[in-house]
C-alpha cells in the first residue's frame, strides 16, 4: 500500500538544477556538450564530445545525459538556451509522436532517436523547463557552455 493510502504524504522528489549547453565547431564539425547539476549545495559538473555532430545533436546529448545522471526520479529545473530543445519537448513533440515521428511536412524528424531518449527521461522527472538567452552572463548557462566547449576541446586533441 501507498504512503498516501495510510495517510502520510509521498515522499517529496528532491530538487536538483541543471544547465545544459551544446557546442559545434562548425555545424556539423567536432562538437560539445556540458551539464551543470547542482542540489542540495552540491555541484556535478559532466562534458563529451562527438568528432561528427551538428549543434542541436549536442544540445539534445547535453539534457539527455544530464537527467540520465540522475539516480532517482526528481524536481528538475532545466535551463537551457536552445530554443530548439525547448520548443520540441514541450511543443513539437506532441505532433511528432501522433505523426508518427515525421514533420508537418511529412517528412522524418531529425535526430528522432535522440528525442525518443528524451521524451522516456522526461517521463520519470518532474521537470520545469526553462529559456535562457545564450552568450548573456547567465551563470549557470556560461558555465555549462565552458563545459561544451571542453568537450569540443576534447574531441580535438584526440
Amino acid at each position: 500500500m501507498s504512503a498516501a493510502a495510510h495517510g502520510a504524504a509521498p515522499a517529496a522528489r528532491p530538487a536538483v538544477t541543471i544547465y545544459t549547453d551544446g557546442a559545434c565547431k562548425g555545424n556539423p564539425g567536432p562538437g560539445g556538450w556540458g551539464a551543470l547539476l547542482v542540489a542540495d549545495g552540491r555541484e556535478k559538473s559532466l562534458h563529451g564530445g562527438e568528432p561528427a555532430t551538428t549543434n542541436n545533436r549536442m544540445e539534445l546529448v547535453a539534457v539527455i545525459r544530464a537527467l540520465e545522471s540522475l539516480s532517482r526520479a526528481c524536481e528538475v529545473d532545466l535551463y537551457t538556451d536552445s530554443q530548439y530543445v525547448k520548443n520540441g519537448i514541450q511543443s513539437w513533440i506532441h505532433a511528432w509522436k501522433r505523426n508518427g515521428w515525421k514533420t508537418a511536412e511529412r517528412k522524418p524528424v531529425k535526430n528522432a532517436e535522440l528525442w525518443r531518449e528524451l521524451d522516456a527521461l522526461c517521463a520519470q522527472h518532474e521537470i520545469r523547463w526553462h529559456w535562457v538567452r545564450g552568450h548573456a552572463g547567465h551563470d549557470g548557462n556560461e558555465r555549462a557552455d565552458a563545459l561544451a566547449n571542453r568537450g569540443v576541446d576534447e574531441v580535438l586533441r584526440r
